[in-house]
């Protein structure tokens, strides 16, 4: 009779060799993929930073930018640009929104431009306003402005779409400017809702 220990290793050896082999490390996963946002959670976002540039920060404008590789969606954009002002600091300050890293010049998320002085005049008509105005996202103001470009859009389709947020002495409020074009200079359309109730306002050609 073999003695007991011996009995003991020769089946601790055996459950040994009929061990398997443990699984591979789950793969890493996949970074997201960028994704456009709507014109009030850009804003919004970029809004949280400025305000650690100046408490009493305000909007002056808002525009879409696109970025390559991430495609449009309705009402939504890769990029967006902000400018706020600063009655305290007599200065402007622009911030970028992007969805993803783009070369030496695009960064993904808010990236602060310079800040640059402003005493409420070089930008036009344009006014500040608080971001509390800005109460209707760009997805439903697309939404109003297509009601009213049904011919236009027949007789041109596929235009990209881009958005533009100011206040001018025109309107009551903040309004979205939603341009059917390349740019807001080679637009042949453009119709303004108003930020704050939502209501259409005009159309331009």
């Amino acid at each position: 009779m073999k003695p007991l220990l011996t009995i003991l290793a020769a089946g601790l050896l055996l459950a040994g060799c009929s061990e398997q082999p443990a699984p591979p490390a789950a793969a890493k996963k996949e970074e997201a993929k960028p994704e456009p946002i709507t014109g009030q959670s850009a804003l919004f976002k970029m809004y949280q930073v400025a305000r650690t540039w100046a408490p009493d920060v305000t909007v002056l404008k808002l525009d879409s930018m696109g970025e390559d590789g991430v495609p449009d969606q309705p009402g939504k954009s890769g990029g967006w640009e902000a400018v706020f002002t600063s009655e305290q600091r007599a200065a402007a300050h622009p911030y970028t929104w992007y969805a993803a890293d783009q070369g030496d010049t695009i960064h993904k998320g808010v990236f602060a431009g310079s800040e640059q002085a402003y005493s409420g005049g070089g930008h036009g008509e344009t006014t500040p306003f608080l971001i509390s105005d800005v109460k209707i996202d760009t997805d439903a103001a697309l939404a109003t402005a297509k009601g009213k470009e049904e011919a236009f859009e027949k007789k041109n389709p596929g235009q990209p779409v881009i958005y533009v947020l100011e206040k001018t002495s025109k309107f009551a409020h903040p309004a979205w400017r939603v341009i059917w074009g390349e740019s807001v200079s080679t637009s042949g359309f453009s119709v303004f809702v108003d930020a704050s109730t939502g209501t259409f306002l005009e159309i331009m050609h």
